[in-house]
């Protein structure tokens, strides 16, 4: 039988074609590269192309990673969603310092995201959680993110609760519900060579600006 050493060694790793990318030809800004390489990525047919993940650190220092959905993108930042009384809001409130990560494999791209939050304006909060779906806003308006669940019985009876309020409020908001904006430090593009001569690209804000550097693969 193959280790799991052995089968990890087997599997292929950027065998796949991959786009050309000229570091000499982008943006004086690192947003309006991520919006072209997002749109390439929507286009090529990429499986969520807007999912990322948002690292944080816990008041202990020890580093905390979860999958979420980009919401938005524009001069303030990457925007994501969530719950400030969620584990990861609570992060957020101790030490708004982040890191976003995307990666979009079929074409052997990443993007990184190190930065600050901000939390947007409530009545923006307001309205991306009146456009959640159903759901979405059923769970959040449970209000128990990450707490010790004993009993699933327990959760089917809250979400049946919570779903009969919103059926009488359609209106109803979670005032825990936050868009937060990710303020950029440094973003770095990464595509992939199948020679791993990998094109590092990274935009570092200074004083006077963005500032553009290559990195070494």
């Amino acid at each position: 039988m193959m280790t799991t050493r052995e089968m990890l060694r087997a599997l292929p790793v950027l065998a796949q074609q991959m786009p050309s990318f000229d570091p000499a030809t982008v943006p004086a800004e690192p947003t309006a590269l991520f919006a072209d390489w997002l749109a390439e990525a929507v286009a090529a047919g990429v499986d969520e192309p807007h999912a990322m993940t948002l690292s944080t650190v816990d008041a202990d220092g020890a580093p905390d990673a979860r999958v979420l959905i980009l919401k938005d993108l524009d001069a303030t930042g990457w925007h994501f969603a969530t719950s400030s009384v969620s584990a990861k809001g609570r992060q957020l409130a101790t030490n708004p310092r982040v890191a976003l990560s995307f990666h979009w494999r079929e074409q052997g791209r990443q993007v990184r995201v190190r930065g600050t939050t901000v939390p947007a304006d409530p009545d923006v909060s307001r309205q991306d959680f009146l456009a959640r779906p159903e759901g979405s806003r059923i769970a959040t308006l449970a209000g128990r993110q990450s707490a010790v669940l004993t009993d699933r019985a327990e959760l089917d009876r809250e979400l049946a609760d919570v779903r009969a309020r919103l059926a009488a409020e359609p209106g109803l908001v979670a005032e825990s519900h936050t868009v937060y904006a990710v303020a950029p430090e440094t973003v770095e593009f990464w595509q992939a060579d199948p020679e791993r001569r990998h094109v590092r690209l990274r935009y570092r804000r200074t004083d006077h600006g963005w500032e553009r550097e290559l990195l070494w693969p």
